[in-house]
């Protein structure tokens, strides 16, 4: 297994946001009506929506909160559209960003994301400009006492198409997206109980950044996520390790 993973600064990344963002339900209403409207409200049918969620109650969200978000996507009840849009643009340093939006305002969605890009001295780009950089993929992590010779033979005898450790020291999964779950369950029935997993967006040509890059990186991040329209953003940067370390003793 390497020793080096690319999803550790993502994960970095999320931990950050999720302990600071007060947006988070509403995000997750969005994908949830999102998803039920684009695969249908059966969980069995529709492995985003399953995920989803799973996700929305991992985050502490009333059961009854999650029914009627897939009622509005499944049509029952009121409440708005929403469009699902990609937008594609470079950081400082040629650093790429994809910004994934759930609107219902596609023209002020748009506005917001280049300003933000403008003030923090990226670009917003063209469709297609970084896209091809990025692959969509399914990750799941185990703690760090798992068996991990155990683990790596199940999970590729399962699907996987990578077993690696991380940073952390934790072993990470890495899937084709539409296997994910299947992947996940499967181990599951195994026994190999999973400590986090989820569907993002990787890119296996990364930018090595220093500190002050990386800084000046997190707070374009950080600003687009406080959109309201913004669900998630995908760099291709690595972070300093030590980066993470220093700003949370600050």
């Amino acid at each position: 297994m390497a020793g080096h993973s690319k999803w550790a600064n993502i994960k970095h990344r999320k931990a950050a946001q999720d302990a600071k963002r007060g947006k988070i339900f509403t995000k997750l209403i969005r994908e949830l009506v999102v998803a039920t409207k684009t695969g249908g409200p059966n969980l069995e049918d529709n492995p985003r929506l399953r995920a989803a969620v799973e996700k929305a109650l991992g985050a502490n969200m009333r059961r009854d909160t999650v029914d009627k978000a897939i009622f509005r996507g499944a049509g029952v009840g009121e409440g708005d559209n929403y469009d699902e849009l990609t937008y594609e643009g470079y950081a400082p340093n040629g650093v790429a960003i994809l910004v994934k939006c759930m609107t219902d305002n596609r023209n002020r969605t748009v506005g917001e994301v280049r300003h933000v890009f403008s003030k923090r001295g990226g670009n917003l780009g063209t469709d297609g400009s970084v896209a091809h950089l990025f692959r969509r993929v399914g990750i799941i992590s185990y703690p760090k006492d798992i068996d991990e010779e155990a683990i790596f033979d199940a999970a590729l005898e399962a699907g996987a198409n990578d077993v690696r450790l991380n940073e952390e020291g934790m072993v990470d999964l890495e899937t084709d997206f539409e296997k994910f779950l299947i992947v996940r369950d499967r181990l599951s029935d195994l026994g190999f109980i999973h400590k986090d997993s989820e569907v993002t967006m990787v890119a296996d040509q990364q930018i090595q950044l220093d500190r002050v890059v990386a800084g000046k990186l997190i707070t374009l991040v950080d600003d687009l996520e406080e959109l309201d329209d913004v669900q998630n953003v995908y760099t291709n940067a690595r972070i300093p390790s030590d980066f993470w370390v220093q700003n949370s003793n600050n």
